[in-house]
């Protein structure tokens, strides 16, 4: 009797946290992901660059379907993403997003901003929401914020509840979506230091930005994407000491010039 799985499907303990098979993305007439080959392992951090339009964003927004796409497959921890209905939801809850802007309810205090999806979605009770809502504000530090409204915090700080209420849900994978790039530039470092921190620790992450120092500091792997495609992948001393394409030297280049 043969022991592999069926096809299309990965056991989940030998799996990829995150899987992309051929995927391909249109928005009319431009092709925006071009046959997206990409595996994530857990505790691995992903760091995609490259330039405007190439695709980065969509790319990270197809893993939570928050992006359908033409073709291709998209698996979490072995299982593939559906493109509707209860199990997209319950697989979708296993990928934390934060966003370029923060999302956070504005009529909601910052304790129930990161209580909500674990009480709602998760049923769980409002006591334990609210203790693991306590902990990991405090491991953002912004735990002494937690009775105000999101409109009476910095953006730094907004940006950290809104990855402590990501967190809350307890996923697989992290994707952040230039998490930054709302921010003043005296803020930047507070929440690139709770990623860091987080990279430390073993989340597994893809973050799309474009934060250099970033890359160079906390990922395991840079991919570099242009014109819908990923051009490029490497250990971010390769990519930042000897890019093999044109496009990365052309991309690096304007970067160290500017």
């Amino acid at each position: 009797m043969s022991t592999e799985s069926q096809p299309g499907t990965t056991p989940a303990s030998t799996a990829p946290v995150v899987r992309l098979v051929g995927v391909n993305k249109h928005y009319g007439a431009l092709h925006v992901l071009k046959d997206i080959e990409l595996e994530v392992t857990k505790g691995e951090v992903v760091v995609v660059l490259g330039p405007s339009g190439s695709g980065k964003s969509t790319l990270c927004r197809t893993i939570n379907r928050l992006e359908t796409i033409d073709e291709g497959s998209i698996f979490i921890d072995g299982n593939q993403l559906p493109e509707e209905g209860k199990e997209l939801a319950r697989l979708r809850a296993d990928v934390g997003m934060v966003f370029q802007s923060f999302n956070l309810f504005a009529h909601k205090s910052i304790l129930e901003n990161v209580t909500l999806g674990p009480i709602k979605v998760k049923g769980m009770k409002k006591s334990e929401a609210e203790k693991l809502a306590l902990s990991l504000l405090d491991r953002v530090g912004v735990a002494n914020q937690k009775d105000k409204l999101p409109a009476q915090l910095s953006g730094g700080q907004q940006q950290r509840v809104a990855i402590a209420r990501a967190l809350a849900m307890q996923p697989k994978v992290m994707l952040f979506d230039e998490p930054t790039s709302a921010l003043d530039p005296e803020m930047i470092n507070e929440v690139l230091d709770t990623m860091i921190s987080l990279a430390k620790e073993g989340m597994t992450m893809i973050v799309v930005t474009h934060e250099m120092g970033f890359a160079r500091k906390a990922a395991d792997r840079v991919i570099f994407m242009a014109d819908g495609q990923i051009v490029e992948q490497a250990t971010p001393d390769q990519f930042f000491t000897h890019p093999q394409s044109s496009r990365a030297k052309d991309f690096l280049g304007k970067l160290i010039t500017n």
